[in-house]
């Protein structure tokens, strides 16, 4: 079939007419039909939605010294989308963020919009940067601010406060327990940028503000804490202990006045720190208490009426046979009143003292001390101890418990229950945190002392009190303990290091003293533990020999910094008992 001039030229305008209505089909389709999908796919190459971070709150002490804060800086992130000159711009990256060529050009070689090559650079360093990168017009990369914790005292109290992680969320510590307050909410804006990366400020769509954290305040006095942290550098270097605590408090409100450990650590520098330097053994570690615990069965056996202060107990003059087994005093002793049972720290003494109150009531005092349960203090990880009910006790097990055999407790247990003798027979709740402030300034949240309970009655705590000064004293086991013008209550510890696959190590033991001053009025309780300390004689490696002479010298500057007035006849026996001690041992 021959087509004439005239059909070839309908074919041909046929052919266009249909090849125009596919094309004006498809400009139809993708304009109308599918628009939403290409705009919203245009947008997110162009637009972003950038979060604006909340300035997590500040961290004070009771005298709102800072102990933590933020830092502005800039992190540097890339686009390997639209970097230019990638030869250029990978050694200029190398040496303004000192990383690795190698590092650098890794991170860069994958086709990623988002890729963080340093955080927290300093503002200076940022602006340095960007000025070469745009002299040299290199696209790519860009700078998000961002805050980091800083910690201008160092490592001190650094179980106490903890540190934060890169996305500002507290990890141990205050940091990690106040997180809620302390973190506020995060904001954001969407941006739209050019084909450089640089924002389009005119195009810059919704925006929501962060909502800052909280500041909190903690009942840490850092001039205290400081003598205490002093006090601690001391006994390390003096004794080598593998570790050690010291804690302050004022027993009758609760309010931590300082805590600290040893080993410890730079919080500024945490990444080289070590687990072991890591740990808030205030709270965390469990020991036997040894003699210390003593003052649970002396108290518990005054308030139920089972002895009075001059009651006689007979000591037995050496060993004293009990369940089949030996329970020794460290020396011989026969008829002792139950306040030299706590003077001269008779393990045998407070054996039978607890035979006279009974298993059941005997643990009963022990719970109702807080021992077993935590105590419910703002500092994450706490335990309970571990304290064993009278149905799983050895026959012995009532005369080892009442000298802090065959129990665990913290160091902050141990501290709470000389405060409830301290402060009147009642069980405290201890504080940390003093006050929660908002960013306005407004008070959210404040202390409120809590009483947990009453333990002992005041006339019990009272006479127990006053037996304790006896221990402090020539004639009791911690005089070294003793502060000149001050009356103080204390008691001695010294236990055997539990081994654990069982028993005990030999030659290592855990020597603590606790007590308060002034004893009529406490102003502060004190508690020095330390753990296998080491000294130049088995003889000298005990709580009033080691951790006795720590806590007076912690006392005698917290006293003179609190401004405590001293009496002078106090400071006359005080120094007598030094004399006669040094008498002694010539």
């Amino acid at each position: 079939m021959k087509w004439n001039g005239r059909t070839r030229c309908a074919l041909v305008c046929l052919g266009f007419a249909g090849l125009f209505s596919l094309f004006s089909f498809r400009l139809v389709y993708l304009q109308m039909v599918r628009h939403d999908y290409y705009a919203a796919l245009a947008a997110s190459k162009n637009t972003a939605r950038q979060a604006i971070y909340a300035e997590r709150g500040a961290i004070y002490d009771t005298n709102n010294e800072i102990l933590a804060q933020n830092v502005p800086v800039e992190n540097v992130v890339a686009d390997a989308s639209l970097i230019n000159d990638r030869d250029t711009l990978v050694p200029l990256l190398a040496s303004a963020l000192k990383l690795p060529l190698t590092e650098i050009s890794e991170k860069l070689v994958a086709d990623r919009r988002y890729i963080v090559l340093k955080r927290a650079l300093p503002e200076a360093d940022a602006v340095s940067l960007g000025k070469e990168l745009s002299e040299k017009k290199l696209r790519g990369i860009r700078f998000e601010r961002d805050l980091v914790r800083l910690y201008p005292n160092g490592p001190m109290l650094c179980h106490v406060i903890g540190f934060s992680d890169f996305d500002h969320h507290g990890i141990q510590g205050v940091e990690a327990s106040m997180d809620r307050y302390l973190h506020g909410e995060d904001g954001f804006r969407e941006i739209e940028h050019d084909r450089t990366g640089k924002e389009i400020v005119l195009y810059r769509g919704t925006e929501r503000p962060p909502h800052n954290g909280d500041d909190v305040h903690l009942t840490i006095d850092l001039n205290l804490q400081n003598i205490v942290e002093n006090e601690l550098d001391a006994a390390m270097h003096e004794y080598t202990p593998k570790k050690a605590t010291i804690i302050l408090m004022r027993p009758q409100t609760g309010e931590i006045l300082a805590m600290a450990n040893r080993p410890n650590f730079d919080i500024n520098q945490r990444a080289t720190a070590q687990p072991e330097q890591m740990k808030n053994r205030a709270v965390i570690d469990m020991m036997e208490p040894g003699s210390t615990f003593k003052i649970v069965t002396v108290s518990a056996a005054l308030n139920e009426h089972k002895v009075t202060l001059d009651t006689p107990i007979f000591c037995e003059n050496g060993p004293w046979l009990y369940g089949g087994r030996y329970l020794h005093d460290h020396k011989y002793y026969g008829e002792l009143p139950v306040q030299d049972v706590l003077v001269k720290s008779s393990n045998i003494g407070a054996a039978k003292i607890a035979l006279m109150l009974g298993d059941q009531k005997f643990y009963e005092y022990i719970r109702a001390f807080g021992f077993g349960d935590r105590t419910g203090i703002e500092l994450p990880g706490e335990i309970g101890g571990m304290v064993h009910s009278p149905r799983s006790w050895s026959k012995i097990s009532i005369t080892r418990i009442p000298m802090g055999h065959e129990v665990a407790v913290t160091p902050l247990q141990m501290l709470l229950a000389m405060a409830t003798v301290a402060n009147g027979g009642k069980l405290v709740a201890p504080r940390i945190v003093k006050s929660i402030v908002d960013e306005k300034g407004e008070v959210k949240s404040r202390l409120q002392p809590a009483v947990v309970r009453q333990v002992i009655s005041r006339e019990a705590a009272e006479q127990v009190a006053l037996a304790l000064r006896g221990v402090v004293s020539a004639r009791g086991t911690a005089v070294e303990a003793a502060v000149p013008g001050f009356t103080i209550s204390g008691k001695t510890g010294t236990a055997q290091k539990v081994d654990p696959k069982g028993g005990y190590e030999k030659g290592k033991e855990i020597v603590s003293f606790t007590g308060f001053l002034p004893s009529e009025n406490p102003a502060f309780v004190g508690l020095v533990v330390l753990d296998d300390a080491h000294t130049k004689t088995a003889e000298e490696n005990y709580g009033g020999k080691v951790a006795g002479p720590i806590f007076a010298r912690v006392a005698e500057k917290a006293a003179r910094y609190l401004d405590l007035e001293p009496h002078e006849e106090v400071g006359k026996q005080v120094a007598a008992g030094r004399v006669a001690l040094t008498n002694a041992h010539r």
